[in-house]
């Protein structure tokens, strides 16, 4: 074989097993049971952008908040008219399934909360978010993987599930960790994936092998209704959430995941209660929906974690937008949260209230949010959620009474 298909070679086994590695946590260990019949799993969805948190719960009954957010404020009545959550805090109209599980008590939302970072930049502020670190570039593992180390080896957690083309960060790290995509092998019907099989029967065992299981798993995942085809990019959120479940529903399967959504930067045209916002907003609803009917009789020990690694100005701009903010929401959903609750230390929106005197004031640190779930969800004790999930966080106290 000369030196060209040696490189070939080399190169398909590294696409190929990257995309067939999704099959390994099939081959682990199977999960007991934590104790008292509860077999909790943890979902992670990063929104990638910085969500508006004022347009997402709004707060519609802070006297200056509408004179803020302008032409895109959320109203209580009239046309596409937000979900009222209590009598303060009203939710987008775009989000009825959220709002249902919220009525059910299985959703929460907590406002005006913030990671440490102040300084508004994309890439650090993700990195703050997913590293679990106070600042930026201090590592290269995430709070949801140093989670999963701490776990009891062999108890209830074996690995981690990254969902997507690449692993997110925030579940980067020693613990292993396997992955899913639902696009392996784009636009490959299952013939001509069975001629690489057959191809690289003969040629290469090892990498046949490990495609015929990713192929296996890609097809357990997707299911009969999951065929390939174009689709919205809010179609493919559900598409990606709803392969998910189905992995996250089977006995052995994983019981922890990450995901991660891009596009949520709104700058301009952001839109109130219909436009661009209004459409991200709906496929991550659908998202949770998705998760909720993926996981049937699982989804009353699920917990879905929604975050963003800031909010936006409680102004909108000049372009009907809003630009880099500070404080936002986090959203919690599944049958194991103690939900029907807006848990926030309201700041107001005067101008002698907002952070840098433009921003929603952060009230909540969004680590004790995560350590309330890591703690009472699946057992993490505080020394090692200050000392090795969130590095040198002693002073920020998980968050009680999230879960049910």
């Amino acid at each position: 074989m000369d030196c060209v298909e040696n490189r070939l070679l080399t190169s398909r086994r590294a696409l190929l097993l990257g995309g067939a590695s999704f099959a390994a946590w099939a081959y682990l260990p199977k999960f007991a049971r934590a104790a008292g019949g509860r077999d909790p799993r943890l979902v992670v969805v990063i929104l990638r952008g910085a969500l508006d948190g004022l347009a997402t719960v709004a707060p519609v009954g802070d006297p200056d908040y509408a004179g803020l957010h302008g032409s895109i404020a959320l109203t209580r009545d009239g046309p596409h008219a937000a979900s009222m959550l209590d009598s303060f805090f009203a939710l987008h109209p775009s989000m009825p399934e959220f709002a249902r599980m919220y009525r059910d008590r299985h959703a929460a939302v907590i406002h005006a909360v913030a990671t440490p970072y102040r300084d508004r930049s994309h890439f650090d502020g993700q990195d703050v978010l997913e590293s679990g670190y106070a600042g930026p570039g201090r590592v290269q593992s995430g709070w949801l993987n140093r989670a999963l180390e701490t776990l009891p080896r062999g108890e209830r957690v074996s690995s981690g599930l990254a969902v997507g083309p690449t692993t997110p960060l925030v579940l980067r790290g020693a613990a292993p960790t396997v992955g899913w995509a639902p696009a392996a092998l784009p636009q490959a019907n299952e013939d001509t994936a069975m001629r690489l099989v057959d191809l690289y029967r003969h040629r290469d065992p090892a990498l046949a092998g490990a495609l015929t299981q990713g192929l296996q798993l890609d097809k357990a995942a997707s299911g009969d209704d999951m065929k390939r085809k174009p689709g919205s990019a809010m179609a493919q959120m559900k598409l990606v959430a709803r392969g998910a479940a189905k992995l996250m529903a089977a006995d052995d399967g994983p019981r922890i995941a990450a995901l991660a959504f891009d596009g949520w930067d709104t700058h301009a045209n952001e839109g109130g209660p219909v436009g661009r916002l209004a459409f991200l907003l709906s496929g991550l609803d659908g998202v949770l929906a998705e998760f909720e009917s993926g996981l049937g009789e699982r989804w009353r020990d699920t917990v879905v974690v929604v975050a963003t690694e800031f909010g936006r100005t409680a102004r909108i701009n000049g372009t009907d937008g809003t630009d880099h903010g500070t404080a936002t929401v986090a959203l919690l959903a599944g049958g194991a949260v103690n939900g029907g609750r807006v848990i926030s230390d309201w700041p107001s929106l005067k101008s002698a209230s907002l952070h840098d005197g433009r921003d929603l004031k952060p009230t909540t640190d969004l680590r004790a949010v995560l350590k309330g779930v890591l703690a009472d969800h699946l057992g993490l004790s505080d020394r090692a959620l200050a000392e090795t999930v969130f590095p040198d966080s002693t002073g920020t106290k998980a968050m009680k009474g999230l879960i049910a």
